[in-house]
């Protein structure tokens, strides 16, 4: 059984339309509508409606049937292996692809190519629809992720997470020119009061979230910097460079709508990776280069 607790800022919204903007659990509205309707969503200790309101300070449980693997298959998708051994294997994901499965989104995901690759070999701890899966990034970032093939390896990194001891170094090509040389953005994140479906700044419930960037190199209009995460936030670099006034190129969410160049998304590519090994208890680290369409961005911009 998951507790919800109604946060702060929600007022008579309608219980499958907020459970549809929870991280944790995942839920369409439409799974959701379907949870309610076999009753395994009680309301302030009672029974629902998917019509029925919700407001700060309301309490849910919710009684998430076991996944089924069903409708995750194994798919022949090539993949970018940087590195693996018997705990975990490094992917350099590209720019397009989801990294799991959800509801309507079953196929083409990141999920679907490593369980292809490594057949049965795949930490359980998130289940069938996130196998192996320890952290996350958007769709159209690209870059490393880790991905657990037994859940020594996952409980080992889901701890170095929490503990935010797991280097995570980001290149991002920003709008307009940065004029100091580094700097340190320190404000929490949570769910935007405004827009459920994206995140901002909160200064009374949001939860701790920490970046430190560093100018690469500066363009005419455009600067290429380096953030590192103290924590990992959803869209955490993306609403950080936008609170300062320099949001990330083609973000359409939290930059400008029109974009001058042809992108697919933000310039934003998880560059480094590193961690604790969970089996040798040494210190690893692996890098990436940068995907083909940043440099060629950059080639323009110095042009």
């Amino acid at each position: 059984m998951i507790k919800v607790n109604v946060p702060a800022g929600v007022d008579q919204v309608r219980l499958d339309q907020f459970l549809s903007t929870l991280e944790e659990p995942e839920i369409s509205r439409s799974y959701a509508s379907k949870l309610i309707k076999d009753d395994r969503i009680q309301l302030n200790g009672k029974s629902c409606k998917a019509s029925s309101r919700v407001k700060e300070g309301d309490e849910l449980l919710i009684d998430m049937p076991e996944p089924v693997s069903l409708d995750v298959v194994a798919e022949d998708i090539p993949l970018d292996i940087v590195y693996e051994d018997e705990d975990f294997l490094i992917v350099n994901k590209p720019k397009g692809m989801v990294v799991h499965p959800a509801a309507g989104h079953y196929q083409g995901t990141l999920v679907n190519a490593v369980m292809n690759h490594c057949g049965e070999e795949l930490s359980t701890i998130n289940g069938v629809m996130r196998p192996g899966i320890v952290h996350r990034i958007d769709k159209n970032t690209t870059g490393l992720l880790v991905v657990c093939k037994n859940d020594k390896a996952h409980k080992s990194l889901a701890e170095q997470l929490k503990e935010h001891s797991i280097t995570r170094k980001y290149v991002a090509i920003v709008c307009g020119n940065i004029k100091e040389d580094s700097g340190t953005v320190d404000a929490p994140l949570g769910r935007s009061k405004k827009d459920r479906k994206k995140q901002a700044i909160d200064m009374v419930d949001g939860r701790d979230a920490v970046t430190h960037f560093r100018v690469l190199e500066r363009f005419s209009d455009y600067t290429l910097v380096e953030c590192i995460l103290e924590t990992g936030r959803t869209h955490q670099i993306r609403v950080h460079m936008a609170s300062i006034g320099h949001p990330v190129l083609g973000d359409d969410v939290y930059g400008p709508k029109k974009c001058p160049f042809t992108l697919e998304g933000q310039c934003l590519h998880a560059k480094v990776l590193g961690f604790i090994h969970p089996s040798t208890g040494e210190y690893v680290e692996f890098d990436s280069e940068y995907p083909e369409y940043l440099k060629r961005l950059m080639d323009r911009l110095r042009k």
